[in-house]
């Protein structure tokens, strides 16, 4: 554990936030009074760049016009339309499908060309990268978020959405995406896709995200069990109710 005497101070101690409301003293440990100034310099001309700056201008004008009014799909699509965007790739995970089939359609009837690449693609076992067998418990074919990327590259996209891609898939897409990537959903299996629930819940449901040691999770679902457990939610959960396959965490069969 980290001793409190060598904690490192930075923005996420402050609570002056001086630098947003310019009515009080910035914290001695301030980025804003103590950074080199070249690494100012580098960001202020990278934001003066001709790309990054149509970029910034758009995102700011889009916060602007839909703050607190528009919700985060309506200001992907203001966002898109600001930079020119015509062609827009979706990263999708596999169990979201139903959602991102939905998020296409609005695209498409915004005037958008769209292109899906869903996690799956490939059907590469997990093994022939060297993931450890027992990860086959939950799928023996790997999630691509590289093919997923590369797929999107081939296709031309200007811009790329995110859609429930698991943690650390989404760094590697985002890794090796040519567009401009923003996610529009961020997975969590437990919280039905809101992770900042545990943090407002952190006080009470969730302190074991406050303890210093390791805290025991679920052992992972036998292979056999889970096709077991997936055939009887294929039996009980309405086909045509879509919220309960992702609660459930499973993508719904249309076939």
């Amino acid at each position: 554990m980290e001793n409190k005497n060598e904690i490192c101070l930075s923005c996420v101690d402050c609570h002056a936030f001086n630098c947003h409301y310019q009515d009080s003293k910035y914290p001695d440990f301030c980025p804003t009074t103590n950074m080199p100034r070249e690494t100012y310099e580098r960001a202020m001309n990278a934001l003066k760049s001709e790309e990054d700056n149509r970029i910034a201008v758009a995102a700011a004008c889009v916060e602007y016009e839909g703050y607190g009014k528009r919700t985060r799909v309506e200001e992907v699509i203001q966002f898109a339309k600001k930079i020119g965007a015509k062609k827009i790739g979706i990263a999708t995970c596999l169990g979201l499908i139903e959602e991102s089939r939905l998020l296409t359609k609005i695209l498409r009837i915004n005037g958008f060309e769209v292109v899906g690449a869903v996690c799956k693609a490939g059907a590469t076992p997990k093994v022939d990268i060297g993931i450890p067998p027992e990860c086959d418990a939950v799928g023996a074919n790997m999630c691509n978020p590289v093919l997923q990327a590369e797929l999107l590259n081939d296709a031309g996209t200007d811009l790329n959405l995110i859609m429930g891609l698991c943690v650390g898939h989404d760094s590697l897409f985002n890794k090796h995406s040519n567009a401009l990537c923003t996610s529009v959903v961020t997975k969590d299996r437990v919280l039905g896709h809101n992770p900042a629930a545990a943090l407002y819940t952190s006080g009470m449901y969730y302190k074991r995200l406050l303890e210093a040691s390791e805290y025991a999770l679920p052992a992972p679902v036998p292979r056999q069990a889970r096709k077991l457990r997936l055939s009887t939610a294929h039996s009980s959960f309405s086909q045509r109710d879509p919220l309960r396959w992702v609660l459930a965490g499973y993508p719904r069969r249309t076939s």
